[in-house]
């Protein structure tokens, strides 16, 4: 079973990462490909952390 520091810290990666989204959505030049790059990360995070019980 995983830390439950290491389930923190992974919450925390997810949270800087939806605001790296909403950030790049607020930007008149935002990148569509790096928005997409970024959602899949913040979604494999999310699927970690439900692996793990957080």
């Amino acid at each position: 079973m995983a830390s439950v520091a290491h389930v923190k810290e992974l919450e925390n990666k997810h949270s800087k990462l939806d605001a790296e989204i909403q950030n790049e959505l607020k930007s008149p030049a935002s990148d569509s490909l790096h928005i997409a790059t970024l959602k899949k990360r913040k979604l494999l995070l999310k699927q970690k952390i439900s692996e793990l019980g957080g």
